[in-house]
């Protein structure tokens, strides 16, 4: 047992203790260095968590305000569009176009009104007047031609009162009153046809104006660039833009409305046909 002592006591060397040490000591700041690497890594990571969670805040807040002024555009009536475009559209351009249209819309709107209430059941009518010849006479049936309103009963009505004075006379009566009656249905439509053909014509007035205002400002600048002739561009798309619509909304109006007369003139032409045959063979005039 000794001599296995002093063995290991002559072959234990400084050398080796410090080589022990060394290697320790490596290993122990390999262990740190690695702890401080997954330190750094756990912090970046923790960095980058909170930069990615920063950008997806800031993302979400701008697309939150996006979204924000697309509900406030979309908030915007027709109506407050209609004046915006109307206000940058050069109010002293825009303004006849709007009377026009305000005007054509007034007359479409009492034609409209003026012919529905001239529109009846005309056949319904005309049994009525041709029971009350047969059963009551001619004064029964002026009294339901009183009775109804519409240029058929109008015409039915002035036909009878001439009745004494022969089927000549009836039916010059049908045919001049026929003609007064058209007059009344037709009334205001010249107007509308001229609020027609000037609502576009001003607004292509705009539109020259506009250019004109354009070219001045290239000229004054002395340079051509899209904000010196945006402007006026701008003023002259809008007042044609703003004539068309115009136009095109009150020449709906207009076929409408002669659409409603022709209808009506065809019915009063056949009407007054049946009533000169209702009278003679009823007796009420020779």
């Amino acid at each position: 047992m000794n001599k296995v002592f002093s063995i290991m006591k002559k072959s234990f060397n400084p050398f080796i203790l410090l080589l022990v040490v060394f290697l320790g000591f490596a290993f122990t700041a390999s262990a740190e260095e690695e702890a401080t690497a997954t330190e750094s890594e756990v912090v970046s990571d923790n960095d980058a968590t909170a930069n990615a969670s920063a950008n997806v805040s800031e993302s979400a807040q701008e697309g939150a305000e996006e979204t924000k002024e697309e509900e406030e555009e979309a908030e915007m009536t027709l109506v407050q569009t209609l004046k915006q475009k109307y206000i940058e559209g050069d109010p002293l351009w825009m303004t006849p176009v709007l009377i026009c249209l305000i005007i054509g819309i007034a007359l479409s709107i009492e034609r409209i009104v003026y012919l529905n209430l001239s529109t009846i059941n005309t056949k319904k009518f005309m049994d009525q007047v041709e029971a009350a010849l047969n059963e009551g006479g001619v004064d029964a049936a002026k009294e339901i031609c009183r009775n109804t309103r519409g240029p058929i009963a109008s015409i039915y009505y002035q036909g009878l009162d001439r009745s004494s004075e022969g089927i000549e006379m009836v039916e010059k009566s049908v045919v001049s009153y026929g003609g007064v009656q058209m007059g009344l249905l037709e009334k205001g439509l010249t107007w509308l046809q001229l609020f027609i053909a000037l609502a576009p014509m001003l607004g292509f007035l705009g539109t020259v104006i506009g250019m004109i205002q354009a070219f001045d400002k290239i000229v004054k600048d002395g340079q051509v660039s899209p904000t010196t002739v945006a402007d006026g561009i701008k003023v002259a798309l809008l007042t044609t833009v703003f004539g068309l619509i115009a136009a095109i909304a009150l020449q709906i109006f207009y076929n409408y409305i002669t659409s409603k007369v022709d209808g009506l003139v065809n019915e009063m032409e056949d009407a007054s046909i049946s009533l000169v045959d209702m009278m003679l063979k009823s007796g009420a005039v020779k």
